[in-house]
């Protein structure tokens, strides 16, 4: 398995991981409290790195 597949799975899992800490606040918290926009605004970035990377 080539490296930019690595990180691609890591990048995956990164995603999985912070879009249920996001959906988890959302429903405890609302989702315009501003841990619910941070996790967004993290999931955003990750999504745009795997895309740019997944291209490579």
């Amino acid at each position: 398995m080539s490296s930019t597949q690595l990180d691609l799975n890591d990048l995956s899992t990164q995603i999985n991981d912070i879009r249920e800490l996001m959906i988890a606040s959302g429903l405890k918290k609302g989702f315009t409290d501003i841990e619910t926009l941070k996790y967004s605004e993290e999931l955003d970035r990750l999504i745009t790195q795997f895309q740019l990377q997944s291209r490579l």
